[in-house]
């Protein structure tokens, strides 16, 4: 089976749409994503068309509105974006990604207590 191709950057918003609102027609996307930037009808047609040639979305053809759903779920997009990124950028390192992240952005009070947690679950402690 082909790794599924990596989405683009205006491809991932289209996607988003997708994952928050479930099958949605051009129309639908269209709507959303032209709240938060400026954005043609045409546009986000032609770009769910490339989409569904490259594998990102399926279509349902079946009534005279086509409808869209993504191919694969947020979390396998993350994850294979994921991988992509830690081999590239961080030589397979989890560890400086992490210090990376944390370094970035300020985690919140719930954010680190999460990460806590996982951090004993995968050692196999419990808190």
């Amino acid at each position: 089976m082909q790794p599924a191709p990596r989405p683009t950057d205006a491809e991932l918003a289209i996607l988003r749409v997708l994952w928050e609102r479930g099958p949605s027609t051009v129309r639908q996307v269209f709507e959303t994503l032209s709240a938060e930037r400026d954005l043609g009808y045409t546009t986000a047609l032609k770009m769910l068309q490339i989409m569904h040639e490259k594998g990102l979305v399926q279509r349902d053809d079946s009534d005279r509105t086509h409808v869209f759903t993504a191919s694969q779920t947020q979390v396998q997009t993350q994850r294979t974006l994921l991988d992509d990124l830690l081999d590239k950028a961080f030589g397979g390192s989890s560890m400086s990604l992490v210090m990376q992240a944390l370094a970035t952005r300020k985690a919140s009070r719930e954010d680190l207590a999460e990460i806590r947690r996982m951090l004993d679950q995968a050692e196999g402690g419990k808190r």
